[in-house]
């Protein structure tokens, strides 16, 4: 990312956290280009740019009353839910097969010995990313502001590893649903360190389609484990893959948007980019 993306990024960041707090008095667009420091018509181009929709269609889906009123309005179980229509005028998300492979426990007892890990580093929509894979899938993808510190992290689950900084085809089939190609999700297979709790859950997680959201509560039912949100809160937190595996489309039963590893704001943002691109 090159400085001036950087800047951009950052200017779209904060004015996403400008909308989150002031969504109840509905700022114009020149107050929300005022709160970043660039013209009305420069964020307008900006904005566009990079949600793929104008700051007041964004707002609209970013604010807590959207959260609510997909919950609201969610009558059917999860099950059900990830059966509806996901994307406007097509069916191609319900296509989507994750295939979840838990590693061996040697593999985990011996910290990744004799395993092969690929890794690179990409641009998403939402800032930088690492993303990682074995031979069997995806077993790792993070945002990360320093790059170092995300390698240190990657390498501190898998510490006898062995590790090749390359782009191979699987990394690149996860990263092109930050580009809309639906049709390739079918191709993305994970491979993953869990317990059973936590795969079922993360499957829980895969069948939420894009543009709705869930909650802790809901989850819990959806496992038979009615009582079990503080533990499926833990397992969301410990996703080891961000955004395929959606903990993201997870929120408070209050409606409010909850924490997230990588920031409320990229939270918030990553619902209303969804919210847009299903239902713009």
């Amino acid at each position: 990312m090159t400085d001036q993306e950087h800047v951009n990024y950052n200017r779209i960041a904060e004015a996403i956290t400008y909308i989150k707090e002031n969504f109840k008095e509905q700022p114009s667009l020149n107050t929300i280009a005022d709160s970043v420091h660039i013209s009305p018509y420069h964020f307008q181009r900006l904005f566009t740019d990079w949600a793929g929709v104008s700051p007041k269609k964004f707002m609209q889906y970013l604010s807590i009353n959207y959260a609510k009123q997909l919950l609201k309005e969610k009558q059917a179980t999860l099950f059900d839910t990830a059966h509806q229509t996901g994307l406007s005028g097509t069916s191609r998300l319900h296509d989507l097969f994750i295939n979840i492979e838990g590693m061996t426990p040697g593999e985990y007892k011996n910290g990744g010995e004799n395993l092969f890990i690929n890794y690179s580093f990409a641009e998403s929509p939402f800032g930088n990313i690492i993303v990682a894979s074995t031979k069997k899938g995806i077993c790792h993808i993070e945002f990360f502001e320093d790059k170092k510190e995300a390698l240190i992290k990657m390498k501190g689950r898998f510490p006898n590893a062995n590790y090749n900084q390359v782009v191979d085809t699987t990394q690149q089939n996860a990263l092109f649903i930050f580009q809309n190609d639906w049709s390739r999700l079918n191709q993305i297979k994970l491979h993953l360190q869990g317990t059973p709790f936590q795969l079922k859950v993360w499957e829980t997680l895969l069948k939420i389609p894009m543009g709705k959201l869930s909650t802790y509560g809901a989850i819990a039912k959806e496992i038979d484990n009615p009582n079990a949100s503080r533990a499926i809160g833990t397992a969301i937190g410990s996703n080891p893959v961000a955004f395929l595996i959606p903990c993201h489309r997870v929120i408070q039963s209050t409606g409010n948007i909850g924490g997230y590893m990588w920031g409320s704001t990229r939270k918030s943002a990553i619902i209303g980019w969804e919210a847009a691109k299903t239902n713009g």
